[in-house]
């Protein structure tokens, strides 16, 4: 009862667990997570599955327990770990060394409404010590981590400093050759710009040789006199650490804590259109040390601001899906978020870069983003601006030359033009229809959340191509891909004419809010007209088909959910709930498969069909199986979007920000989305 109550230890993972904990997630590059159920039996790695070592020992009354990592040194105890909370900004861990209870944070400052915040590439750690028998006892604590967060490979040269900032200890790692934006690629790390490490607190801290670092603290509490001088030289060379040593004194019932910061400045983020970009936070001349200063000066306000709304968020997804559907949403969080850069142009504009991790590392990539925007339309109308801007810019560019929305942008970090199928050459293996719908879809839903046509407006003249490609070619789609592309191609999808139609009520809601009633009639009398078609091209009896000319098929109708959070009202509700109704009986072990051609699935279009249910008990018996998958897939990665729902294996993908898709219930709930749009 005693450590239950000194810990905090009551856990939303208390028996589920995560497939894979957020430790620091900012960004695609600067991703830190922990892909095990206890922080120390394995190191923490980069998003990608690649070691990106974090190591911390603590010493209770001279006895070493090791709190993080995947090694333990000779003499050094494992802590027990015995609680882990995963909260929307933050992930918390509780360990039992001896008669000393420690807690240990880590909080990234993941708030979507304040652009500035979100994209400092900062995460804080700390830690919590508290005597467990009400005696004193003494503690030190030790932090390192290896230069393996500054390098795509191992044996890339690397080399340290000591910056000089006054209230601060700081360490500074970075490769030698600083091959700054010099690649573009998928499973790659950033191997440019400079990592730091720097607490406020009182402390000892050297750039030296794991052997060397951990011996010493492990041994007698010490660390290693001076930094060590043989640099440059290879990462896996004896393994240079920037290492941190805090001596707490007696620690008894009252709670002793010690901080310390990890920033990655990546000087330049991403390439667009020929232009280097650096990060939002950059934009009015800040470099590290203002960005260092700032995380610590501000740190109370972060630290409060973050614990709000993981409360209520947290509340509100309970209401509106039930604890285990918060559970989900809440994992997601920071991996939807994190799977962006954002950046600012050069006239200040924020651009908010996706990341198509482990799917072919694409940037903006625009059926990522459609599955991603429930996430930045529910908090902040800016932030969904930025996400659609650089995409929509390129489109309306003469750079590209077709009448249907581009694909991507490029291979991240690079978005200097379309890279997928035939680009700017051909139109072959584009997407047509599905990008064309996803945009006209998405430019509604910003406009609805912002309560403004600006970006409409601003963009009417590529939106009205889009929506004139669709009208004579979206109802019955060609032989093409859709987002579903691992499936193959496919002529006449009805889930993509689905798209096509609400895209065209989308063009007819926004024409009616620019005054442009004569399109406006038009384009919503057409786009009910192809409803009536659909569903007497897609109706077989209990369900409706997965392609028209398909009898005895049947899919997820996904798109479906935009006609009643936009308020459309174009299909008839009996087409959502004979859907839903077939959905019941088709329900695997871990979810609803995509379609009748395979056993794999969707999580984000999961949670899309769900919200289809008008009842809680249809959708949280949709939405359980999902949260099965995630806390008992043999796959440990952050959080895939495309598994088996037979054996809750990975089939593909990891770590995209498409989770963010998962805020699609919230996004549902009016007054819900009122209340957390803002920013």
């Amino acid at each position: 009862m005693l450590l239950a109550t000194a810990l905090s230890a009551a856990t939303v993972f208390a028996a589920p667990r995560p497939p894979a904990v957020p430790l620091v997630v900012c960004d695609p590059s600067f991703s830190l997570w922990s892909f095990s159920d206890t922080l120390n039996t394995d190191w923490p790695r980069h998003w990608t599955g690649s070691v990106q070592a974090l190591f911390s020992m603590a010493r209770v009354d001279g006895a070493p327990y090791l709190l993080m990592g995947g090694m333990t040194p000779d003499g050094v105890k494992r802590a027990e770990q015995v609680g882990l909370e995963v909260r929307p900004t933050r992930t918390i861990y509780q360990f039992k060394a001896g008669p000393v209870g420690f807690t240990l944070t880590f909080l990234t400052a993941a708030l979507p409404d304040d652009l500035d915040l979100l994209s400092r590439p900062v995460g804080y750690l700390t830690w919590r010590a508290v005597s467990l028998d009400g005696a004193a006892h003494a503690v030190q604590l030790y932090y390192d981590n290896s230069l393996e967060l500054v390098v795509d490979k191992p044996d890339q040269a690397v080399v340290w400093s000591r910056p000089q900032l006054p209230g601060l200890t700081v360490l500074r790692g970075g490769t030698a050759a600083q091959p700054v934006l010099a690649k573009s690629g998928d499973n790659l790390r950033c191997d440019w710009g400079w990592l730091y490490a720097a607490s406020a607190d009182p402390c000892s801290a050297v750039a030296a040789d794991d052997g060397s670092c951990r011996g010493a603290f492990a041994g007698d509490g010490s660390l290693p006199d001076e930094d060590d001088r043989d640099q440059p030289r290879a990462c896996s060379d004896r393994w240079p650490l920037l290492a941190f040593r805090w001596d707490l004194g007696n620690v008894a019932a009252t709670p002793v804590e010690r901080r310390l910061v990890l920033a990655y400045d990546d000087l330049l983020s991403v390439e667009y259109l020929g232009r280097r970009l650096g990060g939002y936070w950059r934009r009015n001349g800040w470099g590290a040390a203002e960005l260092l200063k700032a995380s610590f000066a501000e740190y109370p306000a972060i630290d409060q601001r973050c614990a709000k709304l993981d409360a209520e968020l947290t509340a509100d997804l309970t209401a509106v899906g039930g604890p285990r559907y918060a559970e989900l949403a809440t994992l997601a969080f920071r991996q939807g978020l994190g799977g962006h850069k954002l950046v600012a142009d050069n006239d200040g504009t924020p651009l908010w870069f996706s990341k198509e991790c482990f799917s072919n590392g694409c940037i903006a990539t625009v059926d990522v983003t459609y599955p991603t925007a429930p996430l930045p339309l529910c908090f902040s109308p800016k932030l969904m601006r930025a996400l659609l801007e650089p995409i929509v810019k390129y489109a309306a560019s003469p750079r590209w030359p077709w009448p249907f929305a581009p694909h991507d942008l490029g291979t991240f970090p690079l978005a200097n033009g379309q890279v997928y199928g035939g680009g700017e050459r051909t139109e072959e293996n584009q997407m047509p229809v599905e990008e064309s719908g996803n945009l006209l879809i998405l430019a509604a839903a910003h406009c609805r959340a912002a309560n403004s046509v600006a970006f409409a407006q601003q963009y009417w003249s590529v939106l009205t191509r889009w929506a004139e490609y669709l009208k004579a070619h979206g109802l019955d789609p060609e032989n093409q891909l859709c987002t579903d592309d691992f499936s193959g191609h496919l002529a006449h999808n009805a889930n993509l004419s689905i798209k096509a139609i609400l895209g065209l009520g989308c063009y007819a809601q926004l024409a009616a809010k620019l005054g442009h009633e004569e399109d406006a009639r038009a384009y919503r009398a057409l786009a009910e007209g192809f409803v009536t078609e659909w569903i007497a091209k897609a109706d077989d009896g209990d369900h409706f088909r997965l392609a028209f000319d398909r009898a005895g098929t049947w899919s997820q109708k996904y798109n479906l959910v935009w006609d009643r959070i936009l308020d459309l009202k174009l299909f008839p509700p009996e087409v959502a709930r004979k859907e839903v109704a077939f959905y019941r009986h088709k329900l695997g072990r871990y979810g609803l498969p995509l379609d009748n051609r395979s056993l794999f699935t969707k999580t984000d279009w999961c949670l899309w069909s769900a919200t289809l249910a008008e009842t809680r008990a249809d959708f949280e018996a949709m939405v359980g199986p999902v949260c099965d998958f995630a806390n008992e897939s043999p796959s440990r990665v952050p959080l895939t979007d495309w598994y088996w729902t037979d054996s809750a294996k990975q089939q593909g993908f990891q770590a995209r920000p498409v989770v963010g898709g998962l805020f699609i219930k919230l996004l549902a709930d009016p007054a819900l989305w009122r209340k957390w749009c803002q920013g």
